[in-house]
């Protein structure tokens, strides 16, 4: 044993060591830990008590329920929005600087160098720079307001550094040490709305994709994969040019749909057959989806849920409102829920409104004031065109004689870097785009061949709406304080970009629907494709007078419902767009509101609620039964056949648990990729969603259409393919899900992550684990009515989704319900920042409190915010 001495002396030594090594690791662990959670809480905001704020001219009470959801009360219209400033800045700052930032072409001041093609772009459309000179057109009561608001966030910034105002601005203070925020205006504000109609612009993608398919396809194949409204099989929301509101057979084929226009630019449709010119397009597309989409990516699945019952129908003899907004999954939500009531209603206060605003902009967007409640889903009009221009110098050709161009220098600051000077070019379109990229140039040098101008004379330039300044700013407060019909649409008649369908309720009885916006009356052409601008002879003329959009009020049927889908008929005098959404949501919404009307059941908010989370697949009650049929006839080893055994008697749900629903939802994804993934150029892939919904459908009663051959693969037809398709998918299936088919669950591979739309993209895990969140398994799916979408050129997981639901009561607006899909905190780790996820995901909704009883009686926490001095 005394030999062993020495060794255990020295083994004792080192665990000596080892042990003051785990501890001193222990306490630095404890020591960064406690730095790390105070760092993380020191931003969390002060929702009790009393703060003293500049520039206040009366005491106004912040109560916030369990949610963290406050309700403001104030005496004057000015402290109201002041005060709504200053809580805005307290939940939400940073994603307000870093949206002013990407509005603004300022992302490369906090980012660096890697933000200057996005700061370019943004810059070459010049959203800022529209957004000062819709600041300078606002009324004097409309920019009052504005500036109480930016007053607010700015009394919250005086008192507010680095990491205590979020801890985005300690991870920024890594790489950007020196960054400070600056004041906020009102152009801060207003340059959101130019970001809002970005990502709802019109139909853009949709002229993208048809140049792409036509450097492979032929016309009439174009025409097979962006065919036109089925109107003998969905409805439109009003009855205008020949629209029906009422439903069809939801497997009629359609015998009523719109004719295609010839254009100017038809013969831009034929095969490019220059690689050049794929490259250029795909580059194109690359930079419209690089952007910073702050509602999400842009895709098929952007757009809405709204409907509104008379009192007629319901239980409690007053309409009911509906609204779900479709958007990106962004962490923390785009919506911020809030209550702004002044204490005595009246002209000099008259806000007493509730519902979904946009951190960094005043006024509540979507919910109810104590007569009027509304909802909002994207029209969908076709608003941009690409126009193809003879550039000599700096002028270009119009009409026969050369213009000048409008010259615009703009500087960008680089953290870290050198600025960057740039020219932006443009023409009485609009901005010259092709100098944005060597692609965009390419793109010009093809089509100039085409059309036998000289390339280097060519170039292209955007007209959007979205680039002429504007009433959208102040037409919200119009909204939030409208008393009836006639108020409605006169505030409507200001919100022109982005275009919506608006849909209306008050307490008096009466619903409608409202499509404003500024939609352009062009010379000639469809908008569909790129035109000549040198000759006004395709340009726009105008706008579609506001008294002629389509309009509804108090209709026979009762109800109305707006889904993205047609607004009008085939017959309506004026172009609104030729790429509506394709009206399955709209068609099963209105199926199951005459369903209760037919059964004589009055209708409740239960019932709104049970549809919001209706998860029918119309696509798979098409294509299921097909399959059935094929699988049945195929060996009893195959997958097809075991599909065919697994999707009898499928009620076509995409349940969360649903084995049938995961494996139809693979077929589907592994059927576009066979079927037309190999035969479209890369660029372009099938995507899913509601086009080709109505693409697979309508050729799927063609056996023999030749989209269903693949010599490589020696398929031959229809029934070939599909069998083909179901025993690929099979087989994935079961290396994503495990073997046993039994266990499947389609929420197993389709999940919704949260996304932080700054440092949650950063590609560094631990920065990415601080912002996001999930992932959370979840049902829906593309193009059903609890549309939680994937992009299926892609995988499973979820990119577009009910970005927070409404139920309004208009007998009693408390027993009104909302949810949002995050919470209202926006500071990672607080309580609030992703509270309502749960509730969002099981289709649950909140309490809404709006009577001053019912807030006092919700109130968790009471702030009171004290005029200084």
């Amino acid at each position: 044993m005394g030999d062993d001495a020495p060794r255990l002396r020295r083994h004792h030594r080192i665990l000596r060591a080892i042990g003051i090594v785990v501890c001193v690791f222990l306490v630095l662990v404890v020591i960064a830990g406690g730095v790390g959670v105070w760092t993380v809480m020191r931003s969390f905001p002060q929702t009790s008590g009393t703060i003293d704020i500049a520039g206040l001219d009366q005491p106004v009470t912040v109560t916030r329920d369990e949610a963290g959801i406050p309700q403001i009360e104030a005496s004057t219209a000015d402290d109201l929005f002041r005060a709504q400033g200053f809580v805005h800045a307290q939940d939400r700052f940073w994603e307000m600087d870093f949206r002013r930032h990407v509005t603004a072409g300022r992302l490369s001041e906090l980012f660096g160098a890697s933000q200057v093609p996005t700061d370019t772009f943004i810059r070459t459309l010049g959203w800022r720079e529209v957004a000062e000179q819709e600041v300078k057109a606002l009324d004097k009561t409309s920019l009052r307001y504005y500036q109480d608001y930016a007053d607010g966030v700015n009394a919250y910034l005086a008192t507010h550094k680095g990491a205590e105002l979020s801890l985005e601005y300690a991870v920024l203070g890594i790489q950007n040490p020196g960054y400070s925020p600056e004041p906020w205006t009102p152009a801060d504000s207003v340059a959101w709305l130019k970001a809002m109609a970005w990502d709802l612009r019109s139909n853009l993608e949709d002229e993208i994709d048809r140049a792409l398919l036509s450097t492979k396809l032929t016309a009439a194949q174009i025409a097979e994969l962006h065919p036109a409204y089925p109107y003998s099989e969905h409805p439109t929301i009003t009855a205008a040019g020949g629209g029906s509101t009422g439903t069809t057979t939801p497997d009629a084929v359609s015998a009523a749909t719109e004719p295609a226009s010839a254009t100017a630019s038809d013969s831009a449709a034929e095969p490019a057959g220059d690689p050049r010119y794929t490259a250029a397009l795909t580059q194109l597309a690359s930079s419209l989806d690089g952007l910073p989409t702050l509602i999400g990516p842009a895709g098929s699945d952007i757009g809405s849920n709204s409907w509104v019952v008379s009192g007629a129908l319901t239980a409690s003899g007053k309409p009911l409102l509906a609204n779900d907004p479709h958007l990106g999954a962004t962490m923390p939500s785009v919506w911020y829920q809030v209550g702004l009531h002044c204490r005595v209603v009246g002209p000099d206060c008259p806000f007493d409104v509730a519902g979904f605003s946009f951190s960094g902009l005043p006024g509540v967007v979507i919910g109810h004031n104590n007569r009027v409640a509304w909802g909002f889903t994207n029209l969908g009009p076709d608003v941009a065109d690409l126009y193809e221009e003879k550039v000599t110098g700096n002028t270009y050709e119009y009409d026969g004689k050369q213009l000048p161009l409008t010259l615009r220098t703009e500087t960008i600051t680089v953290a870290g870097g050198k600025p960057v000077h740039l020219t932006v070019r443009s023409t009485r379109h609009g901005p010259i785009i092709t100098d944005l990229s060597d692609g965009y140039a390419t793109i010009a040098k093809d089509q100039a061949g085409k059309l036998g101008v000289p390339a280097q004379q060519y170039q292209l330039s955007l007209q959007w709406t979205a680039l002429t300044p504007g009433p959208t700013a102040g037409a919200i407060f119009a909204l939030d304080t409208a008393q009836n019909w006639q108020q409605f649409r006169a505030a409507a008649q200001n919100f022109q970009v982005p275009s919506q369908n608006l849909v209306y309720a008050d307490v008096d009885g009466n619903i409608g629907y409202q499509a404003p916006g500024l939609i352009p009356v062009r010379a000639s052409g469809d908008g569909t494709m790129p035109v000549p601008g040198w000759t006004s002879s395709f340009g726009w003329t105008g706008y579609i007078p506001f008294d002629d959009l389509p309009s509804t009020y108090n209709p026979p049927s009762g109800y109305i419902v707006t889904a993205n889908n047609a607004a009008v008929g085939p017959t309506f005098p004026d172009l609104i767009t030729k790429d509506w959404d394709y009206g399955f949501r709209a068609n099963e919404i209105e199926l199951r509101l005459k369903a209760l009307i037919d059964a004589g059941t009055k209708i409740t908010a239960g019932d709104f609620s049970a549809i919001q989370a209706d998860k029918y697949n119309a696509n798979a009650a098409s294509l299921a039964p097909l399959l059935v049929t094929i699988g049945g006839k195929e060996d009893e080893n195959s997958g097809a056949y075991k599909a065919a055994r697994l999707l009898a008697g499928w009620n076509y749900h995409d349940d969360a648990n649903s084995a049938a629903a995961a494996f139809f939802n693979v077929f589907w994804r592994t059927l576009l990729a066979d079927a037309f993934g190999r035969k479209l150029p890369a660029s372009a892939p099938p995507t899913g969603g509601d086009r080709w919904f109505q693409v697979v459908q309508t050729l799927s009663k063609d056996e023999y259409s030749p989209w269903w051959t693949d010599k490589k693969l020696d398929l031959n037809d229809r029934d070939q393919m599909f069998a083909y398709a179901a025993d690929q998918a099979w087989k994935e299936a079961g290396t994503l899900m495990g073997g046993d088919a039994n266990k499947w669950r389609w929420d197993s591979i389709h999940t919704l992550t949260l996304t932080n739309a700054s440092f949650g993209v950063s590609g560094i895990g631990p920065i990415e684990w601080l912002f996001n969140r999930g992932p959370y398994p979840v049902g829906g799916g593309s193009s059903v009515v609890d549309a939680i979408g994937w992009d299926a050129s892609v995988g499973y997981q979820v990119d577009w989704l009910p970005s927070m639901r409404q139920v309004i009561d208009l007998s009693d607006f408390d027993k009104s319900t909302w949810v949002n899909l995050t919470g209202a905190s926006g500071h990672a780790f607080n309580a609030n920042y992703t509270d309502q996820t749960p509730l969002w995901q099981q289709n649950k909704t909140r309490p809404w409190p709006f009577s001053a009883k019912v807030v006092t009686a919700a109130a968790q926490q009471t702030l009171t915010l004290r005029p200084t001095g």
